[in-house]
């Protein structure tokens, strides 16, 4: 089997760590991993199939070599070094909001769009976290019923603002004196309709980014999408109240079936037995679940779902994966 190096960009952050997880877990032939941060992380060490490599410093030469390029260091990081990347002979996959909105970079959901990666040029953009699922949950609706309108409220876990997030509800819980706040508000016990700044419209950018990632994912920029997004103090996943109106006429058996056979889509909906999404249940799974699907009574065509994901996986490291294995498949 053919291997290909892979270099890990923002390898000791949240994501980064689950990128390697995840290269782990899923078996993805790797030749050689290179994970780079950094300065102030060089010396140390992550975990990768069995063994302890220690982090070297991400500078314009860390990519000699390598096939693969997974980065997640924030926006910025990647416009100075990615192309780099790509011009040492890499695949860049980015999980940063740099290239996600640019003409002729792919924006993909495997589940979704996998044809676009391979209309790459060099750089593959990852989607926000909250778009993801939503996307694999809504697309074989959309496929077949046509979304009109979306209105969709999220409950986003901590770990979306990384460590610092984590840190702040976990310090406050603890009634700690002193800590580094990541928030402007405190999370524990609270909920925050606030996440990433504000725009002069009144939305936030990660409000934007559901609108406009998710029409470039679909492809279609006629649906109609009103995000709210909200952070909350949970940590094993995003949740997601989605309120869908279609074009045409559906039956709720249909809309079951179509989503129990959607890949990537598990349905939790037992009301009898109190199943439904959660965080706790998707924590560490790579699936998207939908729950609590009803019909919406107050207009024609009207459907509510309950969406859950573990965004640290399948609304990032695991998405980042997948294009890289779906690539590879098919080079």
């Amino acid at each position: 089997m053919k291997v290909f190096d892979v270099a890990v960009v923002g390898a000791t952050g949240l994501v980064g760590r689950k990128m390697i997880q995840v290269l782990e877990e899923r078996k993805f032939p790797v030749g050689k991993l290179r994970p780079l941060a950094t300065a102030r992380s060089v010396g140390k060490t992550v975990e990768f199939n069995g063994k302890r490599i220690h982090v070297e410093e991400l500078t314009q030469n860390s990519f000699q070599g390598i096939e693969i390029a997974l980065f997640s260091a924030g926006a910025s990081v990647s416009k100075e070094f990615a192309p780099h990347a790509v011009n040492a002979g890499a695949l860049v996959i980015d999980n940063s909001s740099a290239f996600r909105m640019v003409d002729g970079i792919p924006l993909v959901v495997p589940e979704v769009n996998a044809k676009e990666i391979f209309h790459h040029k060099g750089i593959i953009a990852n989607p926000n976290c909250s778009t993801i699922q939503m996307c694999v949950a809504l697309k074989p609706l959309h496929d077949k019923w046509k979304i009109r309108r979306v209105v969709v409220s999220t409950y986003q876990s901590v770990t979306g603002a990384g460590q610092k997030g984590v840190n702040q509800l976990y310090a406050e819980i603890e009634e700690e004196d002193s800590y580094e706040k990541k928030f402007p508000h405190p999370i524990a016990y609270n909920v925050l309709p606030h996440i990433d700044v504000f725009a002069d419209d009144g939305y936030t950018r990660e409000e934007h980014k559901m609108v406009f990632e998710t029409k470039k994912i679909f492809g279609d920029e006629t649906i109609k999408i009103s995000p709210t997004c909200v952070r909350v103090p949970a940590v094993g996943g995003h949740s997601e109240s989605v309120n869908v109106e279609f074009e045409k006429h559906f039956e709720l058996e249909e809309v079951f079936e179509t989503l129990h056979h959607a890949p990537g889509v598990i349905v939790q909906d037992d009301l009898k037995q109190n199943i439904y999404p959660m965080p706790i249940w998707a924590h560490e799974k790579d699936d998207v679940f939908v729950g609590r699907i009803r019909r919406d009574e107050s207009t024609k065509n009207g459907l509510n779902l309950w969406v859950v994901s573990d965004n640290l996986r399948k609304g990032a490291a695991t998405n980042a994966v997948q294009i890289a294995e779906v690539w590879i498949t098919h080079k």
